[in-house]
């Protein structure tokens, strides 16, 4: 298994939104992938905002690669989403899962 991570700061304001477009845009079609196993979503709140470290779980990189593209790292962050950020990582990254 192979978990994946991606760290963002939200806009104070954006927080709740951006929860909201996760839970009922992301995370649903995140499921449709053949591979994909499970997400997170780690928050806390930070002097400039709010940290989000979302957690998602796939069966392999090649799973990610149908989500991501051939480059599986690249993150994957709509415009919807990058204006709702004061920052975000432009790349993900993977852990191969051992126990």
């Amino acid at each position: 298994m192979i978990s994946r991570h991606w760290r963002g700061v939200a806009k104070p304001l954006h927080a709740d939104d951006y929860v909201q477009h996760l839970r009922f845009e992301t995370f649903p079609e995140l499921s449709k992938v053949p591979g994909f196993i499970s997400a997170s979503i780690l928050r806390r709140q930070i002097q400039r905002g709010v940290e989000f470290l979302i957690v998602t779980n796939w069966e392999s990189i090649a799973a990610i690669e149908q989500f991501a593209g051939r480059d599986s790292e690249i993150a994957v962050v709509p415009e919807k989403v990058q204006n709702m950020m004061l920052d975000y990582d432009p790349r993900a990254s993977h852990y191969e899962v051992l126990a």
